[in-house]
């Protein structure tokens, strides 16, 4: 899978400067609105007070998300990752739209995982379990006014 063609060197160039919350803010809260729901309460309780930091590599951002009572947030960067998983954007994409499993994308070598194995396992299995994000395809509709 190549890069994006669409970030010019410039843009990759700034989002490497990018501080690393406003990404992981945004990332959090699409998780915490598409996926977090489908976890079952076990798997939050497993997953919470771990620091999972995602790196797209061809775009230049990094994300440190850290799950608690609440669901996902922002983890602060003096907290150490316990997983660290790497891929293009590109992989992402197709994980997030559910055209690949994460084992395909491991064994590929598409995505590498970096870490604590069995905090990773256990992500994996979750990702496998719950499946794609639930995309909503509801737009929102202004009220008609009669005249």
């Amino acid at each position: 899978m190549s890069g994006l063609p669409f970030v010019p060197p410039l843009v990759r160039r700034l989002l490497l400067r990018l501080p690393v919350y406003p990404p992981s803010l945004l990332v959090a809260q699409a998780l915490n609105h598409m996926w977090w729901p489908l976890v079952d309460g076990q798997t939050r309780q497993a997953l919470r007070g771990r620091v999972v930091e995602v790196l797209v590599d061809d775009v230049g951002v990094t994300c440190r998300l850290i799950a608690d009572e609440s669901g996902l947030r922002p983890a602060s960067p003096n907290q150490p990752a316990a997983l660290r998983l790497r891929a293009n954007a590109p992989v992402y994409w197709r994980l997030l739209q559910g055209l690949d499993d994460p084992d395909t994308l491991f064994f590929d070598r598409l995505m590498v995982m970096e870490g604590d194995t069995e905090f990773g396992l256990l992500l994996k299995n979750t990702l496998d379990a719950v499946g794609p994000p639930q995309w909503s395809l509801k737009r929102a509709t202004r009220p008609s006014h009669a005249n």
